[in-house]
């Protein structure tokens, strides 16, 4: 099987119904096909190894990403927003590439490489211009997507998803055609993040309208939900927090439309969702959490679930408005120690994924132990419901003279101060402790920020000593890549 037969199901379905939307223009499901399939032929007769986007999202990505399937190569789609340098870096990695981008700027960054550059309207012009494909040809276990992961102190590692990983996890949580023609889902996460080419995927399998945003602004997303009647949306943290802050501002969109928001991708502020749940009280709310290693989502909480959480009386109950949910049913789930011993019902350790969709690859090697479960880095820990909890990544614990200290409790403490807007609590080097607590936060607009003395007490009253920050620093914001990610290597510089 191929990816590629889900646009093909969907086109053989409903060839008439509208698959996309964006900048405008309408694209059918069966217009799709055709130039997927078109795209194909052009990709297979270049004779390159990979098919890279060095785009926006726009119909360009979709109709990439399945002609590679159909063509049998890797599609790569990049981050357009790094720096040169480490763009010639990864140009080189996939050569020679069919690459959708500035060609002036390909041509610059990687010379003498034997890429083929088309930029987007060519690409996609040339894709309708061709009449068919090439033959299909069995590629269950060949790499169907590559995505570089962002790299701090070393290169990317080149992730792989095989065909097979990212079929397991649409046909697990994705029943066909099971979306009204009404339906629409609005996109508007990069296209190099596997939370874009998931949405794509899904979105498509269910036959649901797709309407590409290609750079996110809140003002454009309100406009687009309320000309095209979304239903469906996916947001990071920061965008949502960014169309509500327009909202409350008196910003004018009907998005009475909207009955399923998702949202992942970063750390979600209690305050921000339980705002949220107030604002849009008809929308169901969905928590999704997984990794590119993992072909997008494995655990999540569903709308009844932040709904019954959201007023519920039990302090256990309403904690996990907090968590992520549960985990799928076709995924295995494990919180272990450092010597990779399963821990019990509410201790901390690092998450622990198997099923199916989970590659846990890279071009370079698996990360995938001898019984195949993938590693994830991410602290965290179950309640005695099952709900998983969060704790960062367990590189960002901090060591203070031996005991293992989560930066999120410190930050959860902090965010119970109502001039608080932010919070990111980091190890700083410590010639006493070896490592000691460094808080930076930034105040709420309009509030007098807190005194030091202030914000210890606040920590010394609800945690341990060794919890109380002896670095702390105010900052305008916080930094945060574009999915919302808080980049605690640009935390740490501060001290």
């Amino acid at each position: 099987m191929n990816i590629s037969l889900i646009l093909q199901m969907a086109a053989d379905a409903d060839p008439d119904r509208i698959g996309l939307v964006c900048d405008g223009r309408r694209w059918s499901y069966a217009g799709l096909q055709r130039a997927a399939l078109g795209a194909a032929r052009r990709l297979r007769e270049s004779g390159c190894s990979h098919v890279a986007l060095l785009d926006e999202s726009s119909e360009a990505a979709a109709i990439a990403l399945f002609g590679a399937a159909i063509a049998g190569v890797p599609y790569v789609p990049l981050n357009y927003r790094l720096a040169e340098a480490d763009l010639a870096a990864l140009l080189a990695r996939v050569a020679p590439a069919y690459i959708v981008g500035d060609a002036a700027q390909i041509e610059r960054l990687s010379p003498s490489a034997g890429h083929v550059a088309r930029s987007r309207a060519q690409f996609v012009a040339e894709a309708e211009a061709s009449s068919d494909g090439p033959e299909l040809e069995d590629s269950e276990e060949t790499i169907a997507v590559q995505l570089f992961t962002s790299g701090t102190t070393a290169a990317p590692k080149a992730a792989v998803l095989r065909h097979s990983n990212l079929l397991s996890y649409i046909l697990g949580t994705v029943e066909f055609a099971s979306a009204p023609e009404e339906d629409a889902a609005l996109v508007c996460v990069p296209p190099y993040h596997i939370a874009g080419i998931a949405a794509l995927l899904s979105s498509i399998y269910a036959l649901r309208r797709i309407l590409l945003l290609p750079a996110f602004d809140p003002d454009a997303w309100l406009a687009l939900v309320e000309a095209e009647g979304a239903s469906n949306a996916f947001v990071v943290p920061t965008m949502l927090s960014r169309i509500i802050a327009r909202i409350d501002a008196g910003a004018a969109a009907d998005v009475g439309s909207l009955r399923a928001l998702a949202y992942g991708g970063g750390r979600m502020p209690l305050e921000l969702i339980e705002r949220a749940l107030d604002l849009f009280p008809d929308c169901g709310f969905t928590n999704a959490y997984g990794l590119t290693e993992t072909s997008s989502t494995v655990a999540l909480l569903g709308p009844d679930e932040h709904r019954g959480a959201h007023r519920a009386e039990d302090d256990a109950v309403r904690a996990r408005l907090a968590s992520v949910g549960k985990p799928l049913p076709t995924i295995e789930l494990e919180i272990r120690d450092e010597d990779g011993k399963v821990l019990p019902t509410g201790e901390r350790g690092e998450i622990y994924v198997r099923g199916e969709q989970v590659s846990g690859e890279y071009r370079e090697r698996s990360a995938l132990d001898a019984d195949g479960w993938f590693p994830t880095r991410d602290a965290g820990w179950l309640d005695a419901g099952g709900y998983l909890f969060l704790a960062g990544r367990a590189d960002d614990v901090i060591v203070r003279g031996g005991e293992n200290i989560s930066p999120g409790e410190i930050e959860d403490v902090l965010m119970t101060h109502p001039a608080l807007a932010d919070a990111a609590a980091v190890a700083v080097a410590s010639v006493e402790w070896g490592e000691t607590v460094g808080v930076a936060l930034a105040a709420k607009a309009g509030h007098v920020a807190p005194t030091e003395d202030e914000l210890r007490s606040l920590i010394r009253g609800r945690l341990r000593s060794s919890r109380v920050p002896e670095h702390i620093v105010f900052v305008d914001a916080l930094p945060y890549n574009e999915m919302g990610k808080l980049l605690r290597r640009e935390v740490r510089k501060l001290f």
